[in-house]
């Protein structure tokens, strides 16, 4: 039987696999109002390339137990952003250096804030 997880429920186990795997700038962002690409955003900071694939890991791994199937993944970890989309929640990954040059915060700065976690 597959579970399917609320926007809300999901953003918040996407929220506490990124922190368990010791990511930093933690973001969640409220999209619900502003596109229809998501519900939420949720953004993070990893400071290695094997970092960011553990975490895109442990997204899939964890999620898929809980019966949350992924829509896709795009990037990969050399390019220092892995964007991992379940429909309602997208989940970037990023190396501080390409945090800073995409400026997603600022394209969406009119998101609400759900959570920040430095």
């Amino acid at each position: 039987m597959e579970v399917i997880l609320n926007a809300n429920d999901l953003a918040h186990a996407v929220l506490e696999i990124v922190e368990s795997k010791k990511a930093a700038n933690i973001l969640m962002l409220d999209m619900s109002e502003l596109t229809l690409l998501a519900d939420y955003y949720v953004l993070c900071d990893a400071t290695s390339n094997r970092q960011i694939n553990a975490i895109k890991d442990e997204l899939l791994k964890q999620l898929k137990k809980a019966g949350t199937h992924f829509v896709r993944v795009e990037g990969t970890p050399d390019s220092g952003w892995m964007l991992v989309d379940f429909g309602s929640v997208i989940a970037h990954i990023f190396s501080p250096e390409q945090r800073a040059y995409y400026q997603l915060e600022s394209l969406w700065q009119d998101a609400p804030v759900v959570v920040r976690m430095l």
